[in-house]
């Protein structure tokens, strides 16, 4: 839960959004809350909102002038995509170069600090010039990135500008499910370009808090919290608070270095559950004599996910995964939620359908996502955008491996994300190894969560998880797909050539795709598309959802299902809500069947 203390915290952050210069001008920012809520501190300034904007197709920006302020034309609302509609742009073209410019004025109390610029999220590559200064970059359309400005401003009004490079059909950009055409077809849907989350500027000091991670130990009811400073302190100590529901559960201090680690016991442990979402906050303070230099505020769950043979455990209980995936479009912003509460939104509407969690699915989804998910307890498994990549080239797997550590490193917190998928659907000739070293460079960064190597594709290396796609609308069939897995050995349905994938050993079984019914009843064109044939009534559809599922259910070797999908997408209209979110049956017809007692979990 929300204690009272973070949300004093997240209120007195709040405030200081309508500081920036031009605030006034236009009213509270579009996507106002905090931007990074596992690690807050209260002085912060939100510059979204109204932007100048140029468009540069042929990407001559920068021998234009545009680093120093001239050349732009139109004006554009951040964080909103110039071709979503929010934007105020809607331009549907492809955008090789977009250029952003604005001003704003630090506030006096923040003098004598460091100033950090933080860009959340810039597809794809992006340059930042404050001044007319150069400051920095950074390529990777899903990842955030700072910026310390500190020696580029100057006394009252500063300007920042910002080009974003945008290149989707060059093969060595992750691009999901953008289009690489001039429309959208098929699954690829409107693309996203430049600067599609929050913009914000924080003051810090010299030596500050630079991130913390957590490792929870649910059978020794404890946590390990490793926190890492910004550079190696002369002096001074760490404080680490744990409370829940505003009781201490643990508090310690420790001298300052460069990473300092507690191990916090917790007196009564709560376990993060699903639909339980029991949360610890915790707070971290740098001090140097009887000054604090640094204080951040965050929150972890206590909850433990793993494999044992063919089945999953949450908290050392056995648990069937009913997940939906989950795409992240949304009609008015694309990539970009239009607000807080309709991230929120999507997953009480997903719990409401009998989902316990999703598939993000091609994508890096927002933070704030992943904060509802904590909050709300949804389990999620966090994926990437491979899709745009060759990966046949050897550079691509570059670009592969630096993107794909930049997103596992920022939500390795996430209690609701329980598993890694870094590619999707690979069948095609990969530079020889790379599905099995990347698979190997996400166990070690996380070593604590299963990973599955390349969802529906290949599997070239052992997985923690074997998967499949079937999209089989005949239940019959479906069922004798995956019978295979009752006989001694196991006949394993995979998808691609057989003798690609590395032999089964027993793993948890996970259909990670299947369904994708087309319902459609009001479609009057040709466009729109789902898998099968269409149903010809509301029932016909209804009991083939119910039969497709209930085949996975009742299969004791099966340990998971994830239906495709949670709402329609543009012209793939497989959703069981439209793209606006409006379900097309009752979600409590899908939430009986999908939250009957699976096969798998009666076993002893």
């Amino acid at each position: 839960m929300i204690t009272k203390r973070h949300r004093t915290i997240i209120a007195a952050a709040a405030v200081l959004i309508l500081s920036t210069a031009g605030a006034a001008r236009a009213g509270t920012p579009p996507r106002p809350e905090y931007p990074r809520p596992e690690m807050v501190r209260t002085e912060w300034l939100n510059l979204n909102g109204e932007w100048d904007f140029a468009l540069d197709l042929s990407a001559s920006g920068q021998e234009r002038g545009l680093p120093e302020g001239a050349g732009f034309d139109r004006k554009i609302t951040v964080p909103f995509a110039p071709e979503s509609s929010l934007s105020g742009i809607g331009f549907k073209d492809f955008i090789r170069s977009a250029w952003y410019k604005r001003t704003f004025t630090i506030p006096a109390a923040w003098q004598g600090k460091r100033i950090l610029l933080h860009f959340e999220a810039c597809d794809h590559t992006a340059s930042v010039w404050i001044n007319g200064r150069q400051a920095g970059g950074h390529s990777g359309g899903y990842t955030p990135f700072t910026l310390d400005i500190t020696g580029y401003l100057r006394p009252g009004e500063n300007m920042v500008v910002v080009e974003a490079f945008d290149d989707t059909r060059s093969g060595l950009q992750p691009i999901g499910k953008q289009s690489d055409r001039f429309a959208s077809y098929g699954c690829s849907y409107t693309r996203t370009t430049g600067l599609w989350q929050t913009v914000w500027l924080e003051p810090v000091a010299a030596t500050h808090i630079l991130k913390y991670t957590v490792a929870p130990d649910v059978d020794n009811a404890e946590a390990r919290i490793a926190v890492t400073l910004s550079q190696s302190p002369a002096e001074g100590r760490i404080r680490l608070r744990v409370t829940r529901q505003g009781r201490t559960e643990f508090e310690a201090v420790k001298k300052a270095a460069p990473i300092v680690t507690f191990v916090a016991g917790l007196k009564n442990p709560a376990l993060w559950g699903i639909g339980r979402p029991n949360l610890y906050d915790i707070e971290i303070a740098y001090e140097k004599g009887a000054a604090v230099e640094d204080k951040v505020a965050g929150y972890f769950g206590l909850r433990k996910f793993e494999v044992r043979g063919r089945r999953f455990y949450l908290n050392n209980a056995p648990l069937f995964l009913r997940t939906v995936l989950d795409q992240g479009f949304y009609p008015d912003g694309i990539y970009t939620a239009p607000s807080d509460e309709a991230l929120k939104r999507d997953i009480e509407l997903s719990m409401s359908f009998g989902f316990d969690g999703a598939r993000l699915h091609q994508r890096v989804f927002e933070r704030r996502f992943l904060y509802w998910a904590d909050r709300l307890g949804y389990l999620v498994w966090g994926e990437f955008a491979d899709w745009g990549l060759e990966l046949g080239k050897p550079e691509a797997a570059l670009v592969l491996d630096r993107e794909w550590s930049e997103a596992v490193e920022r939500d390795i917190n996430h209690p609701s994300l329980i598993g890694w998928c870094p590619l999707n659907e690979r069948w095609g000739e990969n530079y020889p190894g790379l599905i099995a070293n990347l698979f190997a460079l996400t166990k070690r960064l996380d070593p604590a969560r299963p990973a599955i190597d390349a969802s529906g594709g290949y599997h070239e290396a052992p997985p923690d998880v074997y998967d499949a796609h079937n999209y089989d609308q005949n239940a019959a069939s479906l069922k004798k797909a995956f019978d295979g897995l009752l006989e001694s050995p196991p006949v394993v349905y995979v998808n691609g050539n057989v003798k690609r994938h590395t032999a089964y050993a027993g793993q948890p079984y996970f259909v990670s795709e299947y369904g994708g019914i087309w319902w459609n009843p009001g479609q009057t064109d040709g466009k729109a598309w789902g898998y099968g044939d269409r149903p010809k009534t509301i029932e016909e559809y209804k009991e083939r959802y119910k039969q497709l599922t209930e085949v996975l259910l009742a299969n004791p070797a099966v340990a998971g299902f994830c239906y495709t999908q949670l709402y329609d997408i543009e012209q793939e209209v497989n959703g069981l809500m439209t793209y606006d979110r409006k379900p097309k049956a009752d979600p409590a017809y899908f939430r009986k069947i999908n939250q009957q007692a699976a096969a798998i979990e009666k076993l002893p």
